[in-house]
């Protein structure tokens, strides 16, 4: 579904370029439940942002389901992303004028869905997230706790064929955390393929592969016990 190769992005900054992925080689086959994992800046979240599409200043060479991502212009890797992902950010990202009604119901505008379909689709999802009293509430009105519901409600509305999810249980009570994982662990038995940054070991039991990230480096992956440390520390 997806393969990157020799991947890097960096940041210009007064004390020069700062680097956050190097040399990124990745597959990740339809279906696939994969963890990313590592200390904080290693590179997780900027490897997630690349996956998204919501980032465009790497170089390297990203093919998205055999279409090549790094020919591609901003306008058409938006599109690319609208009708293929979904995205759990940690810090909600939310619109601030929308309702939780019309922040959830956002991602289906960009369907061939019918209007009363996306009223059904999006009373289905209040429901099943327990938001119905929340609906016509903004963001401003939410706590953490239920802004994060709001927002992995809205990642998986639309059924996305990529679901990425950064800490997506991070603002969650143990319980909620649960139903969160378990929700993701159905969507990808029917078929969703998921990608999620995560410090919880809990979170990482429910993929069925973890990457590990150190300096912007992949240096472990279940799914290629050859990859070791020591090799790519040789790389730098």
């Amino acid at each position: 579904m997806i393969k990157l190769r020799n991947v890097d992005r960096s940041y210009r900054t007064r004390a020069g370029e700062t680097w956050v992925l190097r040399t990124v080689n990745l597959d990740i086959c339809q279906g696939e439940f994969l963890t990313i994992m590592g200390p904080s800046g290693a590179g997780k979240s900027s490897l997630l942002n690349v996956l998204a599409l919501l980032d465009d200043q790497w170089k390297g060479e990203y093919w998205f389901r055999e279409q090549c991502v790094h020919e591609m212009k901003r306008k058409e890797r938006a599109e690319l992303a609208k009708k293929n992902t979904g995205m759990v950010f940690q810090s909600y990202h939310l619109l601030d004028d929308l309702t939780v009604q019309q922040n959830i119901d956002l991602p289906l505008s960009y369907k061939d869905i019918s209007h009363a379909r996306r009223q059904s689709m999006v009373s289905e999802t209040l429901k099943r997230f327990e938001l119905i009293s929340q609906k016509d509430l903004f963001p401003s009105q939410l706590s953490g706790g239920q802004q994060q519901l709001v927002g992995v409600a809205r990642a998986v509305i639309h059924r996305p064929a990529l679901l990425l999810a950064d800490e997506p249980t991070g603002n969650l009570h143990s319980a909620q955390a649960k139903e969160i994982m378990e929700l993701f662990r159905e969507l990808n038995r029917q078929g969703t393929t998921i990608a999620q940054v995560t410090h919880s070991d809990a979170n990482a039991a429910c993929g069925s592969r973890t990457i590990q990230m150190s300096d912007g480096w992949v240096i472990a992956d279940t799914a290629n016990p050859a990859i070791q440390a020591s090799e790519v520390a040789g790389r730098a």
